[in-house]
């Protein structure tokens, strides 16, 4: 189901009669939605005839025919209406309005334990299978509500503003569980950054009257590209804190942020956490009145939240100004507490590369102050002629170009340093000559972090290939630059599959001209 009233509802729906509920992503294909059912043997499925989004028409009934031909244990399929466009409906198929309609308006909840389960949410990972993340009643509940409130100084009476999709865990703790469990008004954006123009966010500001508002860096990056005319004819005045999820944000996109849609006044937060974590663990508020807030970086451990910094060797990193990998060494609310059906997979993926720790899979930055920096996944770390290195930080570095929105690095095999950096780029449409721009984003990376950053290779694309949820999938650049482009693995989570192609065209015609050149 997209972004909806009615998807809440159905959310709520479950646990009030103690169903346990997993809502699945409504961009994904039917053979995703087919492994998601099936893994978690799911009885209902609740969609829509139709999805809208950014002046699309999303077939989501063909996709969800399509896949429960593969589903024995699906018994029924609710159908809602979001157009008036008519649908095939089969054996399975009940008219949800129809059904609803019949029923008393009123529900007694069910008594349920506290470590009953509430909801699956699947999450990808880096080998393998979706994992489906269980988090229980009242500790995820208590987890999302208490850091809603503190994180965001959320107020009785403001509009809380997170555009993220309910079916990402984003969307079910700042959309859904937290804010509600707060008596807050929510918002829920169905649409796109850029639909119908690139003032939508701010329209909606203005007309909601949002207090705080909660998004991706990927959609702030894609804003950026246009005018500023477009945030500033709007009234964004009820704003008081603007906040940043889902990967690192980069300075370039942080002062945007801040000084053109936050007017330099409203709080900035960072913030990060995970799919596991069930809510933010580390981000600059809660903290004293008026305390520094450091761009970029995420900062201060909530509440209950213990970081360590481990080295190779398995060793806690003690003192400040240390890089390692960030895991957490007591358990909080919030936590997801297995996964479905494989609770070995749950303790070899989170419990044992670090005996004893929680291992987030994100290398972080102590500060000498104590506070964290996230600098991105552990296996976005490359190794060039000895030198670890983030490729978050390559990224930033070339963000930091006024012709350049958008960037990816990923590190390669070479024959003298053991690994390369190679960089994909998007370009402004007014940057001019794109060879100048890849000889001043080289000279930027060496002056910013060091000669042995700069990336060997520069190819410049017309985009990158993100999930729907703004993610960029690095792998798939990985594997095209590996010549591993036959075996892509899944791709399903792409927003547009076409983007492969476009990349594979561009990088052909690149090697090419490399070939001719030597």
């Amino acid at each position: 189901m997209p972004v909806s009233p009615l998807a809440v509802a159905a959310m709520l729906a479950c646990a009030r009669i103690g169903a346990i509920h997993t809502v699945i992503f409504a961009g994904f294909s039917a053979g995703s939605l087919a492994g998601r059912i099936n893994d978690a043997k799911c009885k209902v499925v609740i969609t829509f005839n139709q999805g809208l989004r950014g002046g699309r028409v999303v077939e989501l009934k063909k996709i969800v025919d399509e896949a429960i031909k593969l589903c024995p244990t699906v018994q029924h399929v609710l159908v809602a209406h979001r157009t008036d466009n008519k649908v095939h409906m089969g054996d399975l198929d009940i008219p949800l309005e129809q059904e609803m309609a019949k029923e008393e308006p009123v529900c007694a909840p069910e008594s349920m334990g506290s470590e009953d389960t509430l909801f699956l949410l699947y999450t990808s990972g880096s080998t393998g299978t979706p994992k489906g993340l269980v988090h229980t009643q009242a500790g995820y509940l208590l987890y999302a509500a208490l850091t809603h409130r503190f994180v965001f100084d959320y107020r009785p009476g403001d509009v809380f503003g997170c555009v993220a999709d309910i079916g990402w865990i984003t969307g079910h703790s700042y959309v859904v569980y937290g804010p509600l469990c707060n008596g807050a008004t929510s918002v829920l954006f169905e649409s796109t950054p850029v639909y119908p123009d690139a003032g939508r966010y701010w329209e909606m500001v203005q007309r909601l009257k949002i207090s705080q508002f909660y998004g991706a860096p990927t959609a702030f990056r894609l804003l950026l590209k246009f005018e500023d005319s477009w945030v500033k004819k709007y009234d964004r005045s009820s704003l008081r804190t603007l906040g940043s999820v889902g990967e690192p944000i980069n300075h370039e996109a942080w002062e945007w942020l801040h000084r053109v849609v936050g007017d330099s006044r409203c709080t900035l937060v960072d913030t990060w956490w995970q799919t596991e974590t069930g809510g933010i663990c580390i981000s600059p508020r809660p903290s004293e009145e008026g305390a520094e807030i450091l761009p970029c970086m995420a900062m201060r451990p909530l509440f209950g939240i213990v970081p360590v910094l481990m080295d190779e060797k398995g060793n806690v990193l003690k003192g400040g100004d240390v890089s390692g990998a960030l895991c957490l060494s007591q358990a909080w609310p919030g936590m997801a507490r297995t996964i479905f059906g494989d609770h070995q997979r749950f303790m070899d993926a989170y419990f044992e590369a670090y005996p004893g720790y929680y291992f987030t899979g994100d290398g972080a930055y102590r500060t000498e102050d104590g506070y964290y920096q996230i600098t991105g996944r552990m296996d976005d770390v490359i190794n060039i002629s000895g030198h670890r290195l983030g490729t978050a930080e390559i990224e930033d570095a070339m963000a930091d170009h006024p012709a350049v929105p958008e960037t990816a690095v990923i590190g390669y095999p070479h024959d003298i340093k053991g690994e390369a950096a190679f960089a994909f780029i998007v370009l402004k449409d007014d940057a001019g000559d794109a060879d100048v721009v890849v000889k001043e984003l080289r000279s930027v990376v060496a002056s910013k972090i060091a000669k042995y950053a700069v990336p060997d290779q520069v190819l410049v694309v017309k985009r990158l290939p993100k999930t729907r949820s703004g993610k960029v999938m690095r792998r798939l650049l990985r594997k095209i630059v590996t010549g591993r482009a036959q075996d892509l693995g899944d791709t399903t989570t792409l927003e547009d599959p076409a983007v492969i192609t476009e990349i594979l065209s561009a990088y052909q015609e690149y090697k090419d001209k490399m070939g001719a050149a030597q």
